[in-house]
């Protein structure tokens, strides 16, 4: 026997407002293949995640958390990869990445912070011209840096902490 894609949304809108102890009044629509409610939960996992990582880190969208000196903004379900992995747009005085999961990162102030990007991916140094940005391995160890204005690609996965000026 089908289920009616309505008759679950409706119930499992009752149940949301019983565990939530609010009641809901309206009529249930037909929910799409993967509902925006499971996406937008998957979504705030990820956030949830790397705010438990940094405790200075704040959200301030549903897929943007801010940090002193930088953003990091999370991909929307089912983003072009291929789009997400070209050199990212960044304002001038910015170093800007994209990990292998989509994830950018926009730093725009100098200061040392953690990197939680992984994977291969893309950057654009767009800081004043000679600026040179530093990426540390987790022993501390200098990895690599890179001179300012310049695009390019890297593997951030063995990038534990970054400092771009």
């Amino acid at each position: 026997m089908k289920k009616s894609p309505r008759k679950t949304l409706a119930v499992m809108t009752a149940s949301a407002a019983l565990v939530g102890g609010t009641v809901l009044a309206g009529t249930a629509s037909a929910a799409p293949q993967q509902s925006s409610g499971s996406q937008a939960q998957q979504l705030q996992q990820q956030v949830d995640s790397y705010l438990a990582k940094d405790s200075g880190a704040r959200q301030v969208s549903a897929n943007k958390v801010a940090f002193e000196g930088g953003t990091v903004t999370f991909p929307a379900r089912g983003q072009d990869k291929q789009a997400a992995m070209r050199a990212p747009s960044c304002r001038h005085g910015h170093l800007c990445i994209v990990d292998g999961r989509g994830k950018k990162y926009d730093y725009y102030r100098c200061g040392t912070y953690n990197f939680y990007g992984i994977g291969d991916g893309t950057f654009n140094n767009n800081q004043t011209s000679g600026t040179v940005a530093r990426f540390y391995n987790r022993n501390g160890s200098l990895r690599w840096t890179n001179r300012a204005k310049d695009t390019g690609t890297a593997s951030w996965t063995p990038v534990w902490k970054i400092k771009p000026c």
